[in-house]
């Protein structure tokens, strides 16, 4: 049996649907919150694939956990907003904000359903590996005792609760705070407690016991500790009914535009984040009724907001359990590549570039050359200036500490810090103190623009010349993302690449408008033209007898326009393959609409991240006369037309390759990773027991180098992606 997945060598066989839907009908388009909430599903769905290691399982489950918070938190937060105030804007695809939360919210219940069916089958098939999670009623006389020596040790003296009465305001709890809500009764009268005991994040939630004949790893909830030792807590009181819950605040920020200091009222913006208005709240089952109505009404939730859960609540926390010593658990360890060209010059990345235009594939090549890139040219006596974007990285990040380094030694060091990187934007305070404080130039750019584009610039002199190194990302510069994020970085000394670079940095800087560049693409200026030209041309190809092929690669794909332009190719005869790991509003497999357009989405083991857009430019593909560009920018409003972005034209022929005939051929080609998208908004896996060809590209690029920086050692290795499959 054939895979549905192969994009790559098998041609259109899937027939049209029946349905019927015109260019100006809004059933055009899938709901962007919706189709979010079936991507939250595919990743589920990896917690229950038997392929995957058992503790990898363990944390996609806890992904789709933190996901769904993420997207309360900010998407559908704005959503409720909007109801509150009776805003009746549509989206794209038709639905008002009530009908969308109505649907997001029944939608979200069954997912959460579901969470805690796959987390009761992953509890059972962990305790064939002698991994288990134990109730108080299992609890040994000696896990007791050394539960209590623990308890009162590292537990006790951090814990603060809080009585909920007139004389005690009720406890802050913050966003993703976890706590017990308790009803005590004297043990000698009749006198009634009602407590809030909140969870400090600092206490892990699984402690580990001492393992016996039965179990070599055995967990307990520090929830269950803490209502074990009650009496140690509140002598003289016994426990008459409890719950635990985990509430979820807005966590969306509002600055005022005219704000003098930016980064003050961000800091003020951060504080009024942490005490947002709670938009949902997780109880456990086992709630008194008359204990939640105290609690819910303190916190100020409604019955609408108030989520039940039969099982684990809060799971985002599964993410911290692990074992160590159950390495055959979790996915091999693979150890990133060194571009060997850059070894050919003993690590002189400058020398190496010099010799040629290098791309990395990241996480498969190592994110150490993109930070040695910065820290040779911090110590380097001939580097003069770096300019440098921020959007995300580290906390402790070695990026910065290169660029500080840097303008200590007296090198011209402009970083663009993003303030607005949502999540992050402590972080980037951080960072841009620490870059002042050095002596670097720190600037924010536009205050209702983010500026998302990834780029960074070396000059160097070299003789009596200047020259511009450019690397320009698809990713962040952030080293831990880095190790499960799959993004390019190109690094080249082109001259009008390395001008057009400065030109970005100077309009974010500067405000001055980036006049007549040669290679980049920059939105919200030009992006999205250029896409749409780009789609056109391939009408305009196919029109003409020549081939008309689209090949994409993006994490959402959403901007009305665009996916209309894409809907005019496909009645063209315009072949469109895409890939699109999360949010996608287009609709293939539709006749007279979209009957030439295929879908897939790839969850593996690595997070899909690179922007990569593939035009036959009448040639067809895979072709070496077709324009491939990789970009910062999913295809999404925000990204086209209120955010900084860039897009750039890949003109070196190895790098050229590399992204045609490896890197996308390589995601067309996969199977075991592929979710296929239909007519209907329902994904298929790619493969099933009986298919004959499996592919996995996360594995093909783990085993197999690159094209681009072999050096000396040459490209003679390099497996050709037809011949594998």
């Amino acid at each position: 049996m054939d895979s549905i997945a192969d994009f790559l060598t098998k041609n259109y066989s899937v027939s049209p649907s029946n349905t019927r839907i015109s260019l100006k009908s809004k059933n055009r388009f899938f709901n962007r919150e919706l189709s979010w909430i079936s991507f939250n599903w595919r990743v589920l769905q990896e917690a229950e694939n038997e392929n995957v290691p058992l503790m990898e399982r363990v944390k996609f489950l806890s992904i789709s956990a933190s996901n769904l918070d993420e997207f309360y938190t900010v998407r559908v937060a704005g959503i409720k907003e909007m109801v509150r105030k009776r805003i009746k804007i549509q989206s794209d695809d038709g639905l008002s904000p009530l009908e969308q939360l109505r649907e997001i919210n029944y939608q979200a219940k069954e997912l959460i359903s579901h969470q805690q069916v796959v987390w009761k089958s992953l509890v059972a098939e962990l305790r064939k590996e002698g991994i288990g999670f134990l109730a108080i009623d299992e609890l040994t006389k000696k896990d007791v005792r050394f539960l209590e020596e623990k308890f009162l040790k590292d537990i006790f003296p951090v814990l603060s609760p809080m009585a909920i009465d007139p004389a005690h305001p009720f406890p802050f709890i913050a966003s993703g705070g976890f706590a017990l809500a308790l009803s005590l009764k004297g043990e000698n009268s009749d006198e009634r407690l009602d407590i809030i005991l909140p969870v400090p994040a600092q206490i892990d939630r699984f402690h580990r016991l001492e393992e016996n004949k039965v179990d070599r790893y055995r967990f307990i909830l520090m929830e269950d500790i803490l209502s074990l030792f009650i009496k140690n807590i509140f002598p003289g009181y016994k426990l008459s009914g409890k719950f635990s819950f985990r509430l979820l605040r807005d966590s969306d920020l509002e600055v005022e535009e005219e704000a003098e200091d930016l980064v003050r009222e961000f800091e003020t913006a951060l504080k009024r984040r942490r005490r947002g208005e709670v938009i949902r709240m997780k109880v456990s089952s086992e709630f008194p009724v008359e204990l939640l109505e105290l609690v819910s009404s303190s916190i100020g939730v409604s019955k609408h907001e108030i989520v039940t859960v039969d099982g684990l609540v809060g799971m985002t926390d599964l993410h911290d359990l692990q074992i160590s010593e159950r390495s055959d658990l979790i996915w091999p360890e693979f150890k990133p590549r060194l571009p060997e060209r850059v070894e050919d010059y003993d690590g002189d990345i400058f020398s190496a570039i010099k010799k040629k235009d290098m791309l990395l594939h990241h996480p498969y090549e190592t994110f150490e050359t993109v930070i040695n890139f910065i820290e040779q040219a911090a110590s380097d006596p001939n580097v003069l200036a770096i300019k440098q974007t921020l959007y995300r990285t580290s906390w402790d990040s070695p990026v910065v500490k290169a660029l500080c380094e840097a303008a200590e030694n007296g090198k011209y060091v402009t970083a663009l810090v993003e303030l607005k990187a949502r999540f992050d934007e402590a972080t980037n305070i951080r960072q841009s103190r620490a870059l002042e404080r050095a002596g670097a130039q720190v600037v924010y750019g536009f205050i209702d623009w983010k500026t998302h584009a990834k780029v960074s610039t070396v000059v160097r002199r070299e003789g009596q010349n200047l020259v511009t190194y450019t690397h320009i990302g698809t990713g962040n510069y952030h080293p831990v993302n880095a190790k499960i994020y799959t993004d390019l970085s190109l690094f080249t000394c082109d001259e009008a690449l390395g001008s057009d670079a400065n030109k970005v940095f100077n309009y974010v800087s500067g405000y001055a408008p980036p006049l007549e560049l040669e290679n980049l693409r920059v939105s919200p200026l030009n992006l999205k033209s250029t896409l749409i030209e780009n789609i056109r041309n391939e009408i305009k190809h196919k029109r003409a007898g020549k081939p008309g092929v689209i090949w994409a690669k993006l994490n959402s794909l959403i901007e009305p326009d665009i996916i209309d332009c894409l809907y005019e190719a496909s009645n063209a005869g315009v072949q469109i393959n895409l890939i699109v790991r999360g949010i996608c509003g287009l609709r293939p497999g539709i006749k007279d609409l979209s009957e030439n357009i295929r879908i897939k989405s790839i969850i593996g083991r690595f997070l899909e991240h690179s922007r990569i857009a593939c035009f036959g430019n009448g040639y067809g593909l895979p072709s070496k006369e077709a324009k491939v560009y990789i970009s910062s920018a999913d295809w999404m409003s925000r990204n086209l037309t209120r955010r900084v972005e860039t897009l750039v034209e890949i003109k070196n022929k190895t790098v050229h390759a590399q992204i045609v005939d490896q890197i996308m051929a390589a995601n067309l080609a996969d199977t075991e990773q592929s979710w296929v998208l239909d007519s209907e908004g329902i994904y298929h896996r790619g493969t099933s027991p009986d298919t004959k060809d499996k592919f996995n590209c996360h594995e093909f690029f783990m085993k197999n180098p690159s094209m681009s920086g072999r050096g000396k050692t040459g490209g003679n290795d390099v497996p050709k992606l037809k011949n594998l499959i």
